[in-house]
């Protein structure tokens, strides 16, 4: 065979073979489904990215594209609640996550929904972004990706692993864990917060909305909390080695206790206590009227609160 025959051949086959990759790596969704305006939405995707988006009809858009080795997207459900999820020729999904989706490209799921329907959102390594839902309820669960919400919402509850966590929240009561990632959550949230994190830094900002009942830990990441206090308010802020910085309005009306084994302590007017022999510190002193209750504990990171 003439050489020149030989080589247009086989650019040819090449040539198929790349598009025929290109074709399997991007396969496209475009699909719509009914959906009550308060209705559910389920949605599954092991890895690549997750982006919601909110509008004014009563409907779900789906569209994005599906990695080389998926075998499809399943959306099940009727008007009032929609299930959409990733799955692979294994046949596990999401629950068989370690088998599929290591042996497959990752998958772009980009929807849009009504701008006050429920969310249950599942990832494992993708990134999960939501934006301007106002949802009741908003779950995500997220092991090796990033999180990043922007929403008003009654209710907020993130869990993640190793992804870092930012959250910009209007009107919820949110509930956030993480184990090595950071976390930073600010907006006019709800009436009740809690934050926790093993080794992730905690950066919390609450603008203008006083609470009433905050909880932070963590373990080695420091936590940062700026907020406002209502009457009766509850906050506890703990952590093993991380430090504590708490920012409280200057007209404060608050309790507040520090303890310490070997961190230093530091807060405006009070008098910090130490042992004759043996290691800690404490001090208890009262802002105001002394109405609302703050206890800040660390074993040995610094704590320092300070009024603004």
């Amino acid at each position: 065979m003439h050489t020149r025959t030989v080589i247009t051949r086989l650019a040819v086959a090449v040539s198929l073979a790349v598009a025929s990759s290109a074709t399997l790596a991007a396969t496209p969704i475009n699909e719509s489904r009914p959906l009550a305006m308060r209705g559910r939405v389920e949605i599954e995707n092991p890895t690549g990215l997750i982006e919601v988006r909110a509008w004014d009809r009563p409907e779900v858009r789906i569209e994005g594209s599906l990695g080389a080795g998926v075998e499809k997207l399943d959306i099940e459900g009727d008007g009032d609640a929609l299930r959409i999820a990733v799955r692979y020729p294994d046949g596990g999904g999401f629950s068989r996550l370690l088998g599929g989706a290591k042996r497959s490209e990752p998958t772009v799921l980009k929807i849009t929904v009504p701008v006050r329907a429920d969310l249950d959102i599942s990832a494992v390594a993708a990134d999960v972004l939501a934006w301007g839902v106002s949802p009741s309820s908003l779950s995500i669960d997220n092991v090796s990706g990033n999180t990043k919400v922007a929403a008003a919402a009654d209710e907020v509850e993130v869990n993640s692993v190793s992804g870092d966590v930012d959250l910009t929240i209007n009107r919820a009561n949110v509930e956030v864990d993480s184990v090595s990632g950071s976390i930073r959550l600010s907006g006019r949230l709800g009436r009740e917060i809690g934050v926790e994190s093993v080794s992730g830094k905690i950066d919390v900002q609450v603008l203008d909305t006083p609470i009433d009942k905050f909880e932070g830990s963590s373990v080695s990441g420091d936590v940062g909390v700026r907020t406002a206090l209502s009457p009766h308010a509850r906050m506890k802020l703990e952590t093993v080695s991380g430090d504590v910085r708490l920012r409280l309005p200057r007209s404060v009306s608050a309790e507040v206790r520090g303890e310490s084994f070997s961190g230093s302590l530091r807060a405006p007017g009070a008098t910090i206590d130490r042992p004759e022999h043996g290691p800690g510190s404490s001090f208890r002193h009262r802002y105001g009227g002394g109405d609302a209750n703050v206890s800040v504990e660390t074993f040995s990171g610094d704590a320092d609160i300070t009024l603004d």
